[in-house]
């Protein structure tokens, strides 16, 4: 499947954009919040799964209404636990490390950051989960996905479109990287999906992209690697990242990432 091959469907605040499969769709839920959420719906014989959920409570009706006619079977909270009263009656799937991520860990970080920074219109309630899963296939309204657990909580495949989710990539924006063995760990990782040919790969921040823009993100980290081997503090590091990528968007990202190099 073309990353650019979809119908898009614009709503009062977001966009959603449809790949069709066939017998399987994939609607990418585009929010256009404060922090460029993503949500996933994948779609089959009337029933659907979410996977992660939007946090701000216009986005929480607009997708709600989108989905009226649909039977929501489910939904995969990994990486972003917060906006507990979207569907708070559907049945919620995470792996035990997502839970204490969302709950008390990083993830309950950024909640309450985000509540600060963004008051009454951001959803910090987190979603109540109802099924733990662990490592390995599950079966949810009918759809098969394969879970792998990750430090924080846990990445998704969907066979049946050949799709991989992961919390963040990015080809043309900056991440979060806490030194050069996370690096190393997200080369690798990227390194795998080409090896396994996805087709795509669905991020929480980001429109679905492809295996060339996986190979982009590698050459990136590559050169981070040897910048920050350059330079002699973070200063100069953000100064010469910005120079060679002037036209890549998450500066506050980059700040996160020099002060790992940096500590």
């Amino acid at each position: 499947m073309n990353k650019n091959t979809f119908t898009a469907v614009k709503l009062p605040k977001g966009e959603m954009n449809v790949y069709d499969f066939g017998g399987i769709k994939l609607h990418a839920y585009k929010t256009n919040d404060f922090i460029d959420d993503e949500v996933f719906v994948v779609e089959k014989d009337g029933k659907a799964v979410i996977i992660e959920s939007p946090c701000f409570f216009d986005n929480n009706k607009e997708l709600e209404d989108y989905l009226k006619n649909v039977d929501v079977a489910g939904m995969l909270i990994a990486y972003h636990g917060a906006g507990g009263s979207f569907m708070p009656d559907v049945p919620k799937y995470a792996a035990e490390n997502a839970v204490e991520y969302s709950e008390n860990g990083g993830g309950k970080a950024l909640i309450n950051n985000f509540t600060a920074a963004f008051g009454d219109a951001f959803d910090k309630s987190v979603h109540k989960i109802t099924n733990v899963i662990g490592e390995g296939e599950v079966v949810i309204g009918g759809i098969k996905f394969i879970i792998h657990q990750t430090a924080d909580a846990f990445d998704i495949e969907i066979p049946e479109i050949n799709a991989v989710y992961t919390h963040m990539l990015g080809h043309d924006c900056h991440s979060i990287v806490a030194g050069a063995g996370h690096a190393d760990a997200i080369i690798a990782q990227l390194k795998g999906y080409i090896d396994r040919d996805f087709g795509l790969i669905l991020t929480s921040h980001y429109t679905p992209e492809d295996l060339k823009d996986a190979q982009t993100k590698i050459d990136y980290l590559e050169e981070l690697k040897y910048i920050a081997a350059k330079c002699r503090n973070s200063a100069d590091f953000k100064a010469e990242i910005n120079r060679l990528y002037p036209e890549y968007s998450g500066g506050n990202y980059l700040d996160m990432t020099a002060g790992f190099f940096f500590a």
